[in-house]
């Protein structure tokens, strides 16, 4: 049996609480200042349970129909869900108010109807814009040349607030390559920032999963999801 397999969730959790506040002082930020997205696609209730006795506090779901039920069952738990799976125009209503933010928003289209969603409840929905960071033709999110007047154009929408950017690197063997995308990511942030454009902030980057999230903390990741570096690896 693998040492990763014989370790607990609980046991897993703290480690990556653990890297990531070293990450964050190696870089000279506070460590408070990140914080650890749970991704629970395919784990159980149980399993859940166990994450969050040892820490977790925010937990990151994929699918909506795998969302409900999780939800559902950790009412009364000290937790707050996120949206980071691709949202289908048809699925934001079940997601608008139930998920505290969307960090997957890849089209002015999908924005548009989630503030239509969130204006019929009488509700605001924080969001994240998606990048394609990489360039990747198989991949969904914003192109960055041009995000910055899409931007401008979106902050019309008066049930959406738009946070921060999030952006899923290339896959690569070597961690290490990622950080070009995550520091690209940061500027482009801050070139959005530095325009001041009303209702608009750049206080989240959402960037770094379980093989590389100690390097996007290096670069200014606020939130990182973390899956399999907790949970085992998971399929599906």
């Amino acid at each position: 049996m693998e040492p990763f397999a014989r370790e607990t969730i609980a046991q897993r959790v703290q480690s990556v609480l653990s890297a990531i506040r070293s990450a964050a002082e190696k870089a000279g930020r506070r460590p408070e200042s990140i914080r650890l997205v749970a991704a629970t696609k395919t784990v159980t209730v149980d399993g859940i349970r166990e994450g969050i006795a040892a820490g977790l506090s925010i937990l990151g779901e994929n699918r909506v129909q795998e969302a409900l039920p999780k939800v559902e069952a950790l009412a009364q738990a000290p937790v707050r869900w996120h949206f980071i799976g691709h949202l289908q125009r048809r699925k934001v209503r079940s997601v608008v108010g139930m998920f505290e933010l969307i960090h997957s928003v890849d089209s002015l289209e999908l924005a548009q109807e989630i503030d239509r969603r969130a204006g019929d409840a009488g509700q605001s929905q924080d969001i994240l814009l998606e990048v394609n960071i990489g360039g990747e033709t198989t991949k969904g999110g914003f192109h960055p040349d041009g995000l910055v007047q899409l931007v401008s154009t979106m902050a019309a929408l008066s049930h959406i607030r738009i946070k921060g950017l999030m952006a899923i690197p290339p896959p690569t063997a070597e961690p290490e390559s990622a950080r070009t995308h995550f520091i690209r990511l940061r500027e482009l942030a801050e070139a959005i920032a530095a325009q001041r454009i009303p209702g608009v902030v750049m206080e989240e980057l959402s960037m770094g999963m379980s093989n590389e999230y100690e390097i996007a903390v290096q670069e200014g990741a606020t939130l990182v999801r973390v899956g399999s570096a907790i949970f085992g690896a998971r399929h599906a």
